[in-house]
C-alpha cells in the first residue's frame, strides 16, 4: 500500500519500500517476527538486481571502462577513507577507528543506485556508466576491507592473507569471464532449443545463483558475483529472453531488500539523537561528494557528469552493514562512539538511502546547469561533446511477433518496401533464419512488457501478432495496448477467436486463416501502413475489427445488440454478387453484414434489417461516426476515444 501511495505522489517506489520497512519493523509496529527470513529474501533481491544489471553490460563494454573502474573507483575510495580519517582525527579519534569509519562511508548502495538509474533509463549515460564503474571497484574493495578490519582492531590478519584472498578472487573472476566467452552462449542455445519456459528460467536462475555462490567462496561479495553472472549471460544471443524471464522475480525480491533496510531504523533513537544523526548525514554527504568530485576531476570527466555523479553515490551502501558487524566483533565502532555510533550510523545510512532519489534529481539539475555552461566553450569545436547515451531506437516501425512461413513472406515484403521492422521471437531456429536474411531480431517473449519495451512498442506504427493460439494472441495484444495506445494491432489466428475479447484487448485488425488467404496478412499490414483508399465508391477492409461504442448518454434501448464485428465483404454484399454499384455503405453491428444505404438503388442495409431483425447499422463512410437504430429510428453517436479511455479506433477511419 505504501509503495502504491508513493507512486501516486510521484515519488520513486524505493522510498515507499524503505518507509514500509520502517513501519513494519521491530522499532515501530513490530509486524515482522522473522528478521532472518527478511534478510535472506533481501540478499536474494540484491543478487537478482545485480544480475539484471550485468545482463545489460557485455564484456566488451566493461573492458572499455577499466580506467573508470581502477583509477576512478580506486581514487574515490582512497580519498573518502583519507578525508574521513583526517576529519575524525581533528576530534581526537584514533587513525584505526578513522580508517574503519572511512571504510564504512566509502561504500555506496549498488542496489539503490543501479535500480534508480534503470528506472530512469540512465544506465548507459555518462553518469550511469561512471557510477557503475565506481560501484564495481567498491564491491571489489570489500574483499580487502573485510580482511583489514580485524587488523585495525588488533586481531589477526596479515599481508600474506590479503594477497592470497585477492589472488583467489582474481582467479575466480578470470574463470567466470572465460565461461562467459566460450561456454555460456552454447549452453543457453541448447536450452533455448528445448522451447520450455520452465527449463529456461531454471537454467538462468542456476547461472545467477551458482556464479554468485562460487565467487563468494573466494571472498568476493555475492553482488559482484551476480553482476558477473549477468555479464556471462549477456554474451549469449538469448540475453534479452533471460532478462525478460527473470525481471518479475527481481522486482519482487529487490522490493524486499529495500523493506529490510527500512526495518533497521530505530525511530526512537533517531528522534532522541537528532543532532548526532543530522551531523552524520551532513558529514557523509560532504566527504563523499568532495572525494567523488576530486576523483572524477583527475580523470578529466566533464563537469556535467561530475555534478550528477557526486550526489548520486553520496549515500552509504548495504554492505557497510556487514562491514560494521565485522568491526564490532573486532572492537571497533563508527567514529569510536560505541553503541550510539552504531545506531547513528544505521539511522544516517537509511535516511541517505531514502534521500537518494532526490539527491540524484538535484545532481541532474546541477549537471544540466554545467552542461549549459559548457556549450559556449564548445561552439568553436568541430563537433560538440554531449552526454553519451543510447538512442531511442527505431521509430514508426513494425513489430512482428514470431517468425514462420507467414511472417517470412511479410518480412520480405516490408524489407522490399523499406519499411523498418523488428522480429521478436523465442524460437532459436526462426531467429537464426531471420538473422541470416539480414532482419533485425530481438530474442524474447512478445507477451513480456520488458521485451516489448526493448522492441520500441511505444514508438511503433504497428504490431503484427500471428499466433496459432487465439488466447496467446489476445494476451500479447493486451500487453501491447497497455504499454502503447498508438500502434495498430494486426492479429492473425488459425482457430476460431472470441472477437469481443480480442477487441477488448485492443486489437484493430483480425486476419482469420479460415476466411482469408495467406497473402491476406500482407494486404492487411500494408493497408494499415498506407491508410490509403482507392478512388470511387467506398470500400472497407474485411480484416478490420469494427468495435463501435455508442455514447453512454444514448437513450436507445437496443445498444446491447452492438458487438465487435468483422465486415462480411469489402463492399455491399448483394451488390457485389449482382455486379451493381452503391452510393454509401453501412455495416450491421450485430453480424458484420455490409450493405448499401437507402440512397442506393437496392437499399440492402435496410433489407438486411427487415430480414434478420438486427436493429443497428453504422456508417463506414470516411468522416462519419454515427449509427442508426431502425427500430427506434434513432441516430446514435460514437463514443470517441479519449472521452472514456476507450482506445478502439473509430469506424469512420476505416
Amino acid at each position: 500500500m505504501i509503495g502504491y501511495l508513493s507512486t501516486r505522489i510521484r515519488t520513486v517506489p524505493i522510498v515507499g519500500f524503505l518507509l514500509a520497512g520502517v513501519a513494519i519493523g521491530p522499532h515501530a509496529l513490530g509486524l515482522v517476527r522473522s528478521q532472518e527470513a527478511i534478510d535472506v529474501a533481501a540478499e536474494v533481491g540484491v543478487i537478482l538486481l545485480l544480475f539484471t544489471i550485468g545482463v545489460e553490460f557485455s564484456l566488451t563494454r566493461l573492458a572499455t571502462m577499466w580506467r573508470l573502474i581502477v583509477i576512478g573507483g580506486g581514487l574515490q575510495v582512497t580519498l573518502t577513507v583519507g578525508v574521513a580519517t583526517a576529519v575524525l582525527a581533528l576530534f581526537g579519534v584514533s587513525w584505526q577507528v578513522g580508517v574503519f569509519t572511512g571504510f564504512l562511508v566509502s561504500l555506496s548502495s549498488t542496489a539503490i543506485v543501479l535500480r534508480l538509474l534503470g528506472s530512469r533509463g540512465e544506465t548507459q549515460t555518462g553518469t550511469g556508466r561512471t557510477a557503475l564503474a565506481y560501484l564495481i571497484f567498491q564491491d571489489l574493495a570489500i574483499v580487502v576491507m573485510v580482511l583489514l578490519v580485524p587488523m585495525l582492531g588488533g586481531a589477526g590478519g596479515s599481508p600474506l592473507n590479503i594477497a592470497s584472498a585477492l589472488g583467489t578472487a582474481v582467479g575466480i573472476v578470470a574463470v567466470v569471464l572465460v565461461v562467459a566467452r566460450w561456454i555460456m552462449p552454447r549452453l543457453l542455445e541448447v536450452v533455448a532449443r528445448a522451447c520450455s519456459p520452465e527449463v529456461f528460467l531454471l537454467t538462468v536462475i542456476a547461472i545467477c545463483f551458482g556464479t554468485a555462490y562460487l565467487t563468494s567462496l573466494a571472498g568476493v561479495s555475492v553482488s559482484l558475483g551476480a553482476f558477473l553472472a549477468g555479464m556471462v549471460v549477456s554474451e549469449s544471443r538469448h540475453s534479452e529472453h533471460a532478462l525478460g524471464e527473470i525481471l518479475p522475480l527481481q522486482i519482487l525480491f529487490s522490493a524486499t531488500f529495500f523493506v529490510s533496510v527500512g526495518m533497521l531504523l530505530d525511530l526512537g533513537f533517531l528522534l532522541g539523537n537528532l543532532p548526532l544523526v543530522a551531523a552524520g548525514v551532513a558529514g557523509i554527504l560532504l566527504v563523499k561528494s568532495v572525494a567523488t568530485a576530486a576523483s572524477a576531476a583527475v580523470l578529466r570527466i566533464r563537469p556535467a557528469v561530475v555534478a550528477g555523479l557526486s550526489l548520486l553515490i553520496a549515500q552509504v551502501g548495504e554492505f557497510s552493514f556487514v562491514l560494521e558487524r565485522v568491526g564490532r566483533d573486532a572492537g571497533l565502532s563508527p567514529a569510536g562512539l560505541g553503541e550510539n555510533g552504531s545506531q547513528a550510523f544505521v539511522a544516517a545510512t537509511v535516511l541517505l538511502m531514502a534521500a537518494t532519489p532526490w539527491l540524484g534529481a538535484a545532481g541532474r539539475r546541477l549537471g544540466a546547469v554545467a552542461e549549459r555552461r559548457e556549450r559556449p566553450a564548445a561552439q568553436g569545436a568541430a563537433k560538440p561533446t554531449v552526454v553519451e547515451t543510447d538512442g531511442d531506437g527505431p521509430r514508426d516501425h513494425v513489430i512482428i511477433s514470431g517468425y514462420g512461413p507467414t511472417t517470412r513472406t511479410l518480412a520480405t515484403e516490408l524489407a522490399r518496401s523499406d519499411v523498418p521492422f523488428v522480429i521478436v521471437t523465442l524460437n532459436p531456429d526462426g531467429a537464426a533464419e531471420a538473422e541470416a536474411e539480414g532482419h533485425e531480431v530481438l530474442r524474447g517473449d512478445s507477451a513480456r512488457q520488458h521485451t516489448l519495451e526493448r522492441a520500441g512498442v511505444s514508438r511503433a506504427r504497428m504490431v503484427v501478432i500471428p499466433e496459432d493460439d487465439p488466447e496467446t494472441a489476445q494476451r500479447i495484444a493486451a500487453v501491447v495496448r497497455t504499454l502503447a495506445p498508438g500502434p495498430q494491432i494486426v492479429v492473425r489466428v488459425d482457430e476460431p477467436v472470441d472477437l469481443d475479447a480480442l477487441a477488448a484487448a485492443g486489437a484493430d485488425t483480425l486476419v482469420e486463416s479460415t476466411r482469408a488467404s495467406r497473402a491476406a496478412l500482407n494486404d492487411a499490414v500494408f493497408a494499415g501502413l498506407t491508410n490509403g483508399r482507392a478512388s470511387g465508391p467506398t470500400r472497407v477492409d474485411v480484416n478490420d475489427i469494427v468495435a463501435w461504442r455508442p455514447d453512454p448518454g444514448t437513450a436507445c434501448p437496443h445498444v446491447d445488440a452492438i458487438t465487435p464485428v468483422l465486415p462480411s465483404s469489402p463492399g455491399c454484399q448483394e451488390c457485389l454478387r449482382a455486379g451493381t454499384s452503391w452510393v454509401h455503405l453501412r455495416i450491421c453491428l450485430s453480424c458484420g453484414h455490409v450493405g448499401c444505404c437507402d440512397s442506393s438503388p437496392e437499399r440492402h442495409a435496410s433489407r438486411h434489417h427487415r430480414e434478420h431483425g438486427h436493429p443497428i447499422a453504422a456508417s463506414v463512410e470516411p468522416g462519419e461516426d454515427w449509427a442508426y437504430c431502425y427500430l427506434d429510428e434513432t441516430l446514435l453517436h460514437f463514443n470517441r476515444p479519449g472521452t472514456s479511455g476507450d482506445v478502439t479506433r473509430q469506424p469512420a477511419s476505416r
